[in-house]
């Protein structure tokens, strides 16, 4: 994906900004919110926006922005069904990389586990964590109550969200 000025970025056609700004978050609502005020005047209120917006969501809306990434370690998916945020998500997991079969394998069984549970996939800022890490955090959120863990994942969607939204645009 290409990155934009703040400028180009405001000046997107609407079906172009909600495009790019859906690459940085699955929620329609997020994305129709965050397109509605446009424009900006500087980076820092893209990002409270966004905050803003994100944490006056329902669940339901988070959970839409969680089914738009693919589960931590399964690489495969990560080629397939998310071809659109391919290089990110690639970025983000780049921690999985290198993992053994037997975290990629407990990795699944804790993904299935976790959807099982709490009916989504599990949601981690992975940024910088190694595959073992974002394995351990997995173990210890199944032992979260739901409505804890809701609030955690869309917490770490939340960062994940900034992230996407600082590659995407710059002044």
């Amino acid at each position: 994906m290409n990155t934009l000025t703040l400028s180009q970025f405001n000046s997107l056609p609407m079906k172009d900004a909600q495009e790019v700004l859906t690459h940085c978050c699955g929620s329609h609502q997020w994305v129709q919110k965050m397109e509605k005020l446009r424009p900006f005047s500087d980076l820092s209120a893209v990002f409270s926006s966004s905050s803003e917006i994100w944490n006056g969501l329902t669940q339901e809306d988070w959970k839409e922005a969680f089914s738009h990434h693919p589960k931590i370690g399964d690489l495969d998916s990560l080629k397939k069904k998310f071809a659109s945020t391919r290089v990110w998500a690639e970025q983000e997991q780049r921690g999985s990389e290198k993992a053994s079969i037997a975290v990629l394998q407990a990795l699944a069984l804790g993904n299935q586990n976790y959807e099982n549970r709490f009916g989504y996939i599990f949601i981690v800022c992975a940024t910088g964590k190694s595959a073992e890490q974002m394995l351990n955090l997995l173990e210890a959120r199944l032992r979260n109550d739901p409505a804890q863990e809701i609030k955690l994942a869309a917490a770490e969607q939340e960062k994940i969200t900034l992230i996407r939204l600082e590659k995407l645009i710059h002044e």
